[in-house]
């Protein structure tokens, strides 16, 4: 079975580590400990020029809620756009309006600054109040895939969200399961839900990765 294994890492030594793990995409952060925030230029420059795998950057200014000023939204365009010069593969954003549902209109503005470079709606989404509304909404938008724990505190727990999820969305939405992602759940979670993309953190650990990924091959 063919299931993709995205690594989140923060550093140059974190996306080595991913990579030799056999990890086969990347989603670049900083500031893990709170759910990731947009990685510094040199950063994803440095790792642009190591790595042989996709290379996605979050986009996101800063922790806490996902409502954002004006001024925060000009500064996700300004971020998206030097990614993309950069020459990442892609981005992972996520925009709520006060209700915690999708902000479509801000969504569409980001999703248009990046271009043709596919986006990922992240982990917001799990803060919605109805997961498969908020993913027909991404889907309108063009949105590539979305990265969720099916709105629970790790995918392990919301496998069943996920499971309607990814047959909701069907061929229009890559879901991405993400959420406490280990070698002793991945084989329970892919079988259980049809995802056909997992994320799980590096933190300097190849053999996390590693693990992930012997059990998918084994399948």
């Amino acid at each position: 079975m063919n299931v993709l294994v995205e690594a989140a890492v923060e550093s140059l030594d974190d996306a080595l580590a991913a990579i030799d793990g056999g990890a086969d995409r990347l989603e670049l952060c900083a500031n893990l400990a709170v759910g990731g925030t947009t990685p510094h230029r040199d950063v994803i420059s440095a790792v642009l020029a190591s790595a042989n795998i996709p290379v996605l950057a979050m986009i996101r200014p800063r922790g806490g809620s996902f409502v954002y000023s004006s001024k925060e939204l000009d500064r996700m365009r300004h971020d998206i756009e030097l990614a993309i010069r950069l020459g990442v593969s892609g981005v992972v954003f996520g925009v709520l309006d006060a209700e915690h549902r999708v902000e479509v209109e801000q969504t569409r503005s980001l999703a248009e600054v990046a271009g043709p470079a596919q986006v990922t709606f992240h982990r917001a989404i799990d803060r919605t109040p109805d997961l498969l509304a908020a993913a027909d909404a991404l889907a309108s938008l063009g949105v590539a895939r979305v990265l969720t724990s099916g709105g629970a505190a790790t995918a392990s727990e919301g496998f069943a969200t996920l499971t309607k999820l990814v047959s909701h969305v069907g061929e229009k939405l890559v879901v991405v399961a993400g959420g406490g992602v280990r070698a002793t759940n991945v084989q329970e979670l892919v079988e259980a839900t049809g995802v056909r993309e997992v994320h799980a953190r590096c933190e300097l650990n190849a053999a996390r990765i590693g693990a992930i990924k012997d059990v998918l091959i084994r399948m």
